[in-house]
C-alpha cells in the first residue's frame, strides 16, 4: 500500500519506497539461495551417488509435496499476514540449508537425507511462493504494481544468472560452502520480511473449507482476462520449450562444447534482464493486453529463428530475443492477475497460477524432449515455435476480454 509520501505527486520514486525495497532485497536473496541450490544439491547428489536417475529425484522429490501442498498453500496467504507466512518458510528454509551445510562439512549426509531436505525445501516454497507473490500488490507504491513487478523479475533474472555461477565456485572451495550461503541469504531474507510494514487490508479468516481451498479455481474459471492469461502462458510455455534442447543444439548443432551451452543458456535470462530494466522505467501504458498477444507471438517467433539457426551470434540474439518477449509476457500477465483479483483471494488465485507455472515448465521440457526423440531437435523446437504462434492467435478470439484489456493501472 502507498505511504503518505507516495501521495504528494503523481511521480514517485518506487526505490525510495522502504516496504518495497525490504520486499526487493527478500526476494532477491531467497532467490539467489534457490540458484545455488540447484547446483549444489545436483553436483553433490552426483557426487555421492554418479546416479542420473537420482539426479532426475531431486526435481521430482521437490514438485510433489509443491503440488499436493499448493491449495492449502493459497488460503494460508489469504487467511494470515503474508509476510510472516513468507518470514516462517524462510527460516525454515534456513534451518534446511544449515543442516545441509553440517552434515556435508562432517562427511555424514547421506543421498536419502538429502532429498527428505529437498522435501522440505518443497513444502516450505509451495507456502513461500503465493504468500510472496499476493504481498507485493500491498508493498509496491499506488500505481506503480507494473514497474514493482519489473524490477522483482529484474532480481530474479539477476538471480538466475548470478547464483548457479556462485554455487559452482563455491562448491569448489568447500562442499558445505554453497550450502552455508544459502541458509545466510534465507535468514537475511527472513528478516527483511519481518521487518515490512504493511497497512493493507486485514487477511480473510475463512475456515479451511474444501470450497474456501478452491476458491481460486472457481474464481479463474468465472474471470475470463485471469483465465485466459494463466491458460495461454501454460500453453505458450509447454510448446515453446526450446531451452531444454541446449545440450543437443550446443553439441550437435552449432558445434561449440559445453562453454557454448553456458552462453546459450544465458543468453535468455540477459535478454529479460534488459527488458526488465526497460519496463521498469517505461512501463506499458496502453493496450496491454494485445501488447501481451503481441510478445508471446515474438517469443514464438524468435524460438522459430533460433530453431533452424547454424550460427551461434544468431542464436543467442534469438534467444536473448525471446527472453525479452518473454518477460512482458511475464509483467503484463502478473500485474493484470494482481490487479483484477480481490485483495482476500490474491494468495488463492497466486496459487493457481503458481501451479500452472511449474507444471507448463515441467511439462515443457518433457514434451520437447518428447518430440525431439520423435522428430529430431531442429524439428520439434521449429514445431513448438510455430505452435505457440498458432496458440496466441487462437487465445485473441477465444478471449477477446484479454485482448481489449487497455491499461493495468
Amino acid at each position: 500500500m502507498s505511504s503518505p509520501s507516495t501521495a504528494k505527486s503523481g511521480r514517485v520514486n518506487l526505490f525510495g519506497h522502504r516496504p518495497f525495497l525490504l520486499y526487493l532485497g527478500a526476494r532477491t536473496l531467497t532467490e539467489f539461495a534457490s540458484q545455488i541450490a540447484v547446483v549444489a544439491l545436483g553436483w553433490h547428489v552426483y557426487a555421492l551417488t554418479g546416479s542420473a536417475f537420482d539426479l532426475g529425484m531431486i526435481g521430482l522429490v521437490q514438485f510433489l509435496p509443491m503440488a499436493a501442498l499448493v491449495f492449502i498453500a493459497g488460503h494460508a496467504a489469504d487467511r494470515y499476514t503474508r509476510q510472516h507466512v513468507v518470514q516462517v518458510c524462510q527460516l525454515i528454509e534456513c534451518v534446511t540449508a544449515t543442516f545441509l551445510a553440517w552434515g556435508t562439512f562432517s562427511g555424514w549426509l547421506t543421498v536419502h537425507e538429502i532429498f527428505a531436505a529437498v522435501a522440505v525445501l518443497g513444502i516450505a516454497a509451495a507456502f513461500e511462493s503465493p504468500a510472496e507473490a499476493a504481498l507485493l500488490p500491498n508493498v509496491a507504491p499506488e500505481g506503480m504494481l507494473q514497474r514493482a513487478t519489473a524490477s522483482a523479475t529484474g532480481a530474479f533474472q539477476v538471480a538466475m544468472i548470478s547464483g548457479p555461477a556462485f554455487g559452482g565456485i563455491a562448491y569448489a572451495v568447500s562442499p558445505a560452502l554453497p550450502f552455508a550461503v544459502m541458509a545466510s541469504c534465507w535468514l537475511l531474507a527472513a528478516m527483511c520480511n519481518g521487518a515490512i510494514d504493511v497497512k493493507g487490508a486485514e487477511s480473510a479468516k475463512e475456515p479451511p473449507t474444501f470450497e474456501a481451498l478452491f476458491a481460486g479455481v472457481k474464481f479463474v474459471r468465472q474471470n475470463r482476462a485471469i483465465l485466459g492469461t494463466i491458460s495461454l502462458d501454460l500453453f505458450a510455455v509447454l510448446l515453446g520449450g526450446a531451452t531444454a534442447l541446449l545440450p543437443i543444439y550446443a553439441r550437435d548443432i552449432l558445434h561449440t562444447g559445453p562453454w557454448g551451452l553456458g552462453v546459450l543458456r544465458a543468453a535468455p535470462a540477459a535478454g529479460a534482464l534488459l527488458m526488465t530494466f526497460y519496463l521498469a522505467r517505461h512501463p506499458i501504458s496502453r493496450r496491454v493486453g494485445m501488447r501481451m498477444f503481441q510478445a508471446v507471438i515474438v517469443f514464438g517467433a524468435a524460438t522459430v529463428v533460433f530453431a533452424l539457426s547454424r550460427s551461434v551470434v544468431l542464436s543467442l540474439i534469438a534467444l536473448g530475443v525471446a527472453g525479452a518477449a518473454d518477460t512482458i509476457s511475464v509483467v503484463i500477465r502478473i500485474s493484470l492477475v494482481q490487479l483484477s483479483t480481490p485483495d482476500a483471494m490474491r494468495g488463492r488465485v497466486g496459487a493457481v497460477n503458481y501451479l500452472f507455472i511449474n507444471a507448463s515448465n515441467q511439462l515443457g521440457e518433457f514434451e520437447s524432449g518428447m518430440a525431439a526423440a520423435l522428430l529430431g531437435a531442429m524439428p520439434a523446437a521449429v514445431v513448438g515455435g510455430i505452435g505457440t504462434i498458432v496458440v496466441a492467435l487462437l487465445w485473441m478470439r477465444l478471449f477477446p476480454s484479454l485482448r481489449d484489456v487497455e491499461r493495468l493501472e
